[in-house]
């Protein structure tokens, strides 16, 4: 069997430049420039905006405090949950469970596993991703964790190696910054505190962390060295609408940003989180991305995760006794504690966890730990194994059908009819055969395992699941329902159908259709080592469509996929299923047979080859695997603004299937697309008026300026959801690094009838249609026409028009 190599991805990030020597994104890149980050001191205190009762709440409680007690609040501890900070119990204060993770509670039995970001990001639905949010944030609260570690909007996805980009969204900042927010205020509206990660830079896995090397040299983590203005406009953009939907803390990233870790980056923590955009929650380290104590405290890290140095009880720690230390020596502040220890009550008043269900008392085993490790009580209940799943499953079926994209489709191949007789091949098909976790297991690691659906990804952001309905599982009951004498038929083993030479040495009768289910793993700890699909993948579907004309693949993947067979005239349809949690067999099902129309659309670009994606790649290469130089790891985002569909649209490169493209089982149109003013635009500033910093940063960045409308209409003769999509052209400023062609700024999701017409609104915001102004440090709107691009994807443009918001 040929298996992908286990090897890290051994590249390093180009950048293609013009004629003149600068590179496509804007003049030349001068590395120097960006490996030093300002301090930005001091950090700036609470005020409560925005949860003002609970700011009075917390300031009463953080006053009653001894110093000790608030140096073990701003500290984990061992416990039965992810993360812990100890109880008081002399003022009522049951402490705080912290959990994984973004899909589902990581180390739960008897919950649900949710769809990962990645199928959220494909459904282009806000009110799945708000009602999936709601939903995990009953489950989480049910087992009495305060806190959800997730979602993610770190990484972004500047590369498609990236192995957690399936925690989160998509690389456009635009469509994970609303699905982001929706998934936050889902969260919350339990009662439960979200956790938005991974601030930030962290695009990539390898050497996320210091290592040592043979001389037992440190190494220190890779320095993502980020530009100004593509800081502001691509990879904060999603946490500033984490701050305005009131996101109760953040998760400080492991890696360096302009060579500064992101635990101790006074610019990104001080002046961008909390000044900038006023951010009135607490921020949180990864675990173990704390290196320092006072340092990181005043540099605006608020919390300790795990809380010791190496993770294990009684190791020493960073905070804890050092904190108490570093105010009687004078180096921290005890103002500056005291704004930590409120920052980290605020939201516990405000969502009201005075009042709160006691952890389940399973979690210290399933944890991998005993109350006897605890240095502190912890208020597990006298209930174990609390179920609380409840009708979950329906939402989870739904999402997961409603993020597969159908990217072709070929003379109506699907939606599948009554075929007598079903072909099923790939590892992917069937039912996993090495249990339901994939947190650690090191035998995993960056290759994953050979025979099972993949219904999520590995790591920290994983699910303990207690079932998985397989795709074989599912067609079968699915066949049945409708000819109980019809033939399934199935090889699992890949090695097997491409060795085999033949169908008639594995069939006694070829199929009507055959359907090849192919999967990618990506975990945490590793990047991917390709694009393509695992486990000789591409070589199945070849072997397979050269003895069957109609031959439908389908693609588990935790992230995107170059495809080689696209094209393959015996392909006669593909669907991106991405990971699709545990009723991943009858959301694909539903799909094939029509039973729910396909609605999904592609959140990032599948491009015709792999070394199409150079222009970010991960940082690596043999030098850096054996450095003696501890800042050798320096990762130069040189492509600024240029992301995904930017760059190819940017040096107009044809792609196989566009951002923001899919296919449906009906047809839709777009017309009458106009732009229309929401305010008196007469006088309309180039910058945003001064006015309060409150969550989100300026308010006027968020007022409402202009509405598009157009109208959609379904001209085919079924039911279907339409995805209508909004793209604008800015104006290129002066002296700026290269504006793209386009950037999306509006999407809805439209549900039509046969022949039904619906009109579709896309509101633009100040932020919107503004550049960050790298001299002025100001969200400036440029000067001259805005292009308005209304279609179906980046590049099925269904109509254009233009408005000038400066006259």
């Amino acid at each position: 069997m040929k298996l992908r190599t286990a090897a890290v991805l051994l590249a390093t990030a180009t950048s293609v430049f013009a004629q003149n020597g600068s590179t496509i994104s804007g003049p030349p890149w001068v590395h120097e420039e960006y490996t030093t980050s300002p301090p930005v001191y001091p950090s700036p205190n609470a005020t409560g905006s925005g949860w003002d009762a609970a700011f009075q709440q917390a300031s009463s409680f953080v006053a009653q405090l001894t110093l000790r007690e608030k140096s073990e609040l701003v500290t984990g501890e061992t416990g039965p949950c992810t993360g812990n900070i100890a109880a008081i119990p002399r003022l009522g204060f049951e402490g705080l469970c912290l959990m994984d993770g973004p899909l589902a509670i990581r180390q739960a039995d008897y919950a649900s596993a949710f769809p990962a970001g990645l199928t959220v990001a494909a459904s282009w639905d806000r009110d799945l991703a708000r009602q999936r949010g709601l939903e995990m944030g009953a489950e989480f609260k049910g087992k009495g964790a305060h806190v959800i570690l997730g979602p993610v909007a770190g990484p972004l996805g500047r590369s498609g190696y990236g192995g957690r980009n399936w925690e989160g969204f998509s690389p456009d900042p635009y469509l994970t910054g609303v699905l982001f927010e929706e998934s936050i205020v889902g969260l919350q509206e339990n009662g439960l505190q979200a956790c938005a990660k991974h601030y930030i830079g962290n695009e990539q896995e390898t050497q996320r962390n210091p290592s040592t090397n043979e001389d037992g040299l440190t190494i220190e983590a890779v320095s993502s060295n980020i530009d100004d203005r593509t800081m502001h406009e691509v990879y904060l953009w999603p946490f500033q609408n984490a701050v305005k939907a009131g996101v109760a803390s953040m998760m400080c990233s492991y890696n360096r940003i302009n060579g500064s870790y992101g635990c101790q980056n006074s610019k990104t923590l001080n002046g961008l989180l909390k000044d900038e955009l006023g951010f009135q929650g607490y921020v949180m380290s990864d675990w173990g991305a704390t290196h320092s104590g006072w340092p990181a405290a005043v540099a605006g890290e608020d919390m300790d995760m795990p809380g010791t140095i190496g993770w294990s009880p009684g190791a020493p720690s960073y905070f804890g006794g050092n904190i108490t230390r570093s105010v009687n020596n004078g180096s921290l502040p005890l103002e500056r504690l005291d704004d930590m220890c409120r920052r980290i009550m605020t939201p516990y008043f405000h969502l009201q966890q005075t009042s709160y269900p006691f952890i389940d008392a399973s979690e210290p085993a399933l944890a991998g730990n005993s109350p006897s490790d605890y240095n502190y009580t912890f208020n597990l209940g006298n209930q174990s194994d609390i179920d609380v799943r409840d009708d979950h499953a329906q939402l989870i079926r739904e999402l997961g059908a409603a993020g597969t994209v159908l990217l072709k489709n070929v003379n109506n191949a699907l939606p599948l009819k009554t075929p007598k007789n079903v072909g099923v091949f790939g590892n992917d098909a069937g039912d996993i055969t090495i249990g339901l976790y994939f947190g650690s297991d090191p035998d995993l690691q960056n290759i994953g395992y050979d025979f099972g659906v993949l219904p999520v990804g590995g790591g920290s952001g994983t699910a303990r699941m207690t079932y998985v309905v397989s795709p074989l599982e599912a067609i079968k009951t699915k066949v049945a329902s409708y000819d109980n004498k019809a033939l399934v038929q199935y090889v699992l083993n890949n090695t097997l159908v491409i060795d085999s030479g033949g169908f008639e040495i594995l069939f006694p009768r070829p199929p009507e259709v055959c359907l090849v289910f192919l999967k990618t793993w990506a975990t945490e700890g590793y990047d991917r080592p390709s694009l393509l699909v695992d486990w000789n993948g591409t070589a199945l579907v070849e072997s397979v469509a050269s003895q069957c004309s109609n031959t439908v693949v389908v693609t588990h993947s935790g992230g995107l996929n170059v495809l080689p067979f696209a094209d393959h005239p015996n392909v006669t349809a593909i669907l991106a299923a991405h990971y699709s949690g545990e009723q991943v067999g009858n959301s694909i099902v539903d799909v094939l047979w029509g039973d729910i129309n396909p609605s999904g659309h592609l959140p990032y670009t599948v491009a015709k080859q792999e070394n199409d994606y150079s222009f970010a790649d991960i940082t690596n290469s043999s030098a850096l695997l054996t450095t003696t130089d501890p800042n050798a790891w320096q990762s130069d985002f040189q492509e600024r603004l240029l992301l995904d569909y930017r760059y190819f649209d940017y040096i107009n490169q044809s792609v196989q299937y566009e951002f923001g493209f899919g296919l449906s089982y009906t047809t839709f149109t777009m017309d009458s697309i106009t732009v229309q003013p929401l305010t008196d635009t007469g006088n309309l500033s180039a910058t945003p008026p001064a006015q309060a910093i409150v969550p989100g940063g300026n308010p006027a960045l968020w007022e409402n300026l202009y509405c598009i409308t157009a109208t959609i209409t379904n001209t085919g003769s079924v039911a279907g959801a339409a995805v209508p999509q909004v793209y604008l052209g800015l104006p290129q400023p002066p002296n700026q690094d290269t504006t793209p062609k386009q950037v999306l700024r509006g999407f809805e999701k439209v549900m039509l009838q046969p022949g039904e017409s619906q009109e579709a609104k896309f509101d633009l915001t100040r932020r919107d249609i503004s550049y960050w102004d790298v001299v002025t440090q100001q969200w400036t709107i440029g000067a001259g026409s805005i292009s308005v691009m209304a279609g179906f994807s980046s590049r099925d443009v269904q109509g254009t028009t233009s408005f000038s918001p400066l006259g």
